[in-house]
């Protein structure tokens, strides 16, 4: 049988026991105690911050897109409106194989490459829990095939959003501008707060001008979500403001007479309200699609666009800077008065060629056996160069460059655009800065029939030409007359005209004289004077692509089109009340008589007709 061990000392054992008793019992304190502790600092001092973090696993804040204002012309037409349209819509968070779910849907919607890696791109500037366009403009059948399969397809859904779109297309993509996708470029300088739930920013014309009108402010809900993250109910929601629309003193009837009168021309028309200043017509063609960029150009269209000979994309009316030829010899004219360099009656022989004292070099007139005789006005009625190489001359191109300075050449206008082009009126200074050499006398020669450095935009010419109309008063062009708010109707205002210091008698003789360029037996416009009960004042102009040796002449019919001639045309109508002024630029057109004032002459006939 098994001995049983004998206890030799019981009170050791019992120490023993009530040692160990008394440890664990401590220890239990302990516990509990650090239990409470635990229990008090969860309860009262972090609560506010646990409760925090449970409601956001509850609770998730999204931000509520407003609706873009919408850009109205002159009478009431939609320039820029948005459209309902579904889109397919992706939560990164839940998603556990972004790869396997990108390469699925690419499977059953078609979805190429491109826009894989434009998403990829795009999704970088979210939060995981936030819905990321895939693919935008979801055909019908594309909604139906997605919807079959949606319950495979977790953190994948379609939503409905607006869609910005230009029903006039080619004829306001410059001067309307278009929308695209937000890059990280553009986050740097706006608000990312803001922009959080939205996908799309002006990129040019207006609507990046007016941008921050334009967008409206965002709005917040407060969505209830279940373990899965899937919505169930809105607790709470503001708002959002929905942006101001715009509407504008752009006439797009007359844009698009405009545009069709450019023909297979490309070039800019430019027409302004004498009486406001507002821009009717801002034409630049060639032109493109600006609904192209709104849901994601393609590499295929905008290689195309972007590579054109033709140059689709560059605004010609706002940035295009071209030599302003005899379009500028009326303001030449009234410089060569106002300095007393000249009177209305001075006359001076035309060879055909003009020299400078003890120079043999001969600068050439357009026509080749000359003018003979001529005045001032008949040297704007026949363009007669060597009358104003010889005015400027005696002008001299400080006197010459100070005075075109106060019509706005070589400036901004103040169009209320972003990315205008100032032109170039050169000067004496201008030239030591930038060509680090001295001024010539044959330099300003050229300068006074609107060739050599001086360079001007359509805007420019139109806006110049409103001053001469209006008598030397300068009002900046723009586009905007009101901005319209959920509760209120914002006039803009507009910087006040200022009032040149000219004499009235040498105004009204420059402007009998471009009155008689159209409606004189010898005007270089005078094919658009006839059945007319009006009267418009105008003046043609021939810009050089390049330059023709002293011993060449030019002949249209042998050389490329593309070195073909600019032709301009600058007139204001009627003369005796002028209402409307027009700038005109024909890109190799050759003749501004016989091409790019026809143009001018169907804007304003069907300006003025529209007013009876």
């Amino acid at each position: 049988m098994r001995r049983h061990q004998v206890i030799q000392d019981v009170f050791l054992e019992n120490r023993i026991f009530l040692s160990r008793t008394v440890i664990m019992f401590v220890a239990m304190l302990f516990l509990i105690l650090g239990l409470i502790i635990r229990l008090v600092y969860l309860q009262v001092s972090g609560h506010e911050k646990y409760h925090s973090m449970a409601t956001n696993n509850r609770i998730k804040v999204a931000s509520i897109p407003p609706t873009r204002g919408i850009i109205y012309d002159k009478k009431g037409r939609i320039l820029a409106e948005n459209l309902p349209s579904y889109s397919l819509e992706i939560i990164p968070e839940q998603i556990k194989n972004m790869s396997n779910t990108l390469l699925r849907l690419q499977k059953v919607l078609n979805i190429s490459e491109e826009k894989i890696n434009e998403f990829h791109k795009h999704s970088k500037r979210y939060r995981r829990f936030d819905s990321i366009p895939l693919l935008l403009k979801l055909s019908a059948k594309d909604v139906a095939k997605f919807a079959v399969l949606r319950h495979t397809f977790p953190g994948v859904d379609i939503h409905a959003r607006l869609i910005r779109h230009y029903p006039y297309k080619e004829l306001t993509a410059h001067v309307v501008g278009y929308l695209g996708r937000i890059n990280s470029r553009e986050l740097q300088r706006v608000s990312g707060a803001e922009y959080r739930s939205m996908h799309f920013i002006g990129k040019t014309g207006l609507e990046s001008a007016y941008e921050d009108i334009l967008r409206g402010y965002a709005g917040y809900a407060e969505i209830e979500t279940n373990a899965q993250g899937k919505p169930i109910k809105t607790l709470a929601s503001i708002m959002p403001s929905r942006g101001a629309d715009l509407h504008l003193s752009l006439d797009i009837g007359l844009q698009k007479i405009a545009y069709d009168a450019l023909a297979e021309y490309n070039g800019a028309v430019v027409a302004l309200d004498l009486e406001s200043g507002g821009v009717i017509i801002q034409v630049s063609k060639a032109s493109f699609d600006p609904n192209l960029f709104v849901s994601g150009i393609s590499h295929k269209d905008y290689n195309r666009i972007n590579h054109s000979k033709n140059m689709p994309l560059f605004d010609r009316a706002l940035r295009g800077q071209y030599p302003p030829g005899s379009t500028l010899k009326p303001f030449v004219g009234l410089a060569g008065l106002e300095r007393n360099v000249v009177t209305a009656q001075q006359k001076l022989f035309c060879p055909g060629y003009y020299q400078l004292p003890n120079k043999e070099h001969k600068y050439r007139d357009w026509k080749k056996r000359g003018h003979g005789v001529v005045n001032l006005k008949k040297s704007i009625v026949q363009s007669c160069d060597v009358y104003f190489y010889d005015m400027a001359l005696a002008l001299g191109i400080d006197n010459l460059s100070s005075f075109l300075n106060d019509f706005g050449f070589g400036k901004k206008t103040g169009i209320d655009l972003n990315g205008e082009s100032a032109g170039l009126m050169p000067s004496r200074e201008w030239k030591r800065i930038h060509k680090h050499t001295i001024w010539y006398p044959g330099e300003t020669l050229i300068t006074g029939i609107g060739q050599g450095f001086t360079q001007v935009t359509p805007l420019q010419l139109a806006h110049a030409t409103g001053i001469l109309a209006n008598n030397g008063a300068a009002i900046a062009p723009f586009l905007v007359e009101r901005k319209v708010y959920a509760d209120r109707i914002a006039k803009v205002n507009h910087t006040q005209a200022k009032k040149l210091n000219l004499k009235d008698k040498n105004v009204e003789i420059i402007r009998q004289a471009m009155v008689d360029v159209i409606h004189s037996a010898r005007g270089t416009a005078r094919l658009i004077a006839k059945n007319r009960s009006y009267q418009i004042a105008g003046k043609t102009g021939t810009a050089q692509v390049y330059s023709i040796k002293q011993d060449e002449e030019y002949n249209e019919e042998e050389i490329a089109f593309n070195m073909r001639d600019h032709a301009l045309f600058i007139a204001y109508a009627p003369a005796d009340n002028p209402k409307i002024a027009v700038a005109v630029i024909v890109e190799h057109g050759s003749h501004g008589g016989s091409v790019a004032a026809p143009i001018a002459a169907a804007v304003i006939t069907e300006y003025l007709n529209e007013g009876k």
